[in-house]
């Protein structure tokens, strides 16, 4: 937050999720991944994630979007 607001003054960013209990940044259930799981997981394409061609091009939206921002700051 700290970085994308000095980068944008002029913009009100609101946390996701704005309760200040929940510790995503510390989510158990990404902790588990590793980077020889990933690097299975590419080498063999499993496990293959199948879905609906509506819902890929939405799903590619934003992912689209954060990458032309990132390259917009050269992130």
């Amino acid at each position: 937050m700290h970085q994308m607001e000095l980068a944008s003054p002029d913009k009100v960013f609101i946390p996701a999720p704005p309760e200040t209990n929940c510790a995503c940044n510390d989510c158990p259930h990404m902790k588990l991944n590793t980077l020889e799981k990933l690097y299975l997981c590419m080498e063999y394409e499993v496990p293959e994630i199948l879905m609906e061609e509506h819902l890929l091009n939405a799903a590619r939206k934003p992912i689209d979007r954060m990458l032309e921002i990132s390259r917009q700051y050269g992130l």
